[in-house]
């Protein structure tokens, strides 16, 4: 299994609001556990060019993580640009 309990404990630990890792809630968390997810989905299709279910499937994360950076962005812009710039994710 590509991720395990551990990894997402500490997905949790180090970009979460909270910096804990039971903190699993709160946007910057979800956020990142979408960005590995959306990672390793494409590492996949990118071998498996045929795959279209796994294809539909990264566009639904793709979907969930624009409208939690999207919820961000109007309610806290500081957050926001923090988990743009420590996850990498370009605009």
């Amino acid at each position: 299994m590509y991720l395990t309990t551990e990894k997402k404990s500490e997905l949790f630990k180090n970009h979460g609001r909270l910096k804990s890792e039971t903190d699993t809630g709160s946007p910057e968390s979800q956020i990142a556990l979408f960005t590995f997810r959306i990672k390793h989905l494409t590492d996949h299709l990118k071998t498996n060019k045929k795959d279209h279910s796994s294809r539909l499937g990264l566009l639904k994360l793709v979907g969930k993580r624009r409208s939690l950076l999207n919820y961000l962005y109007k309610n806290d812009i500081e957050r926001y640009r923090a988990v743009l710039t420590d996850l990498g994710i370009r605009k």
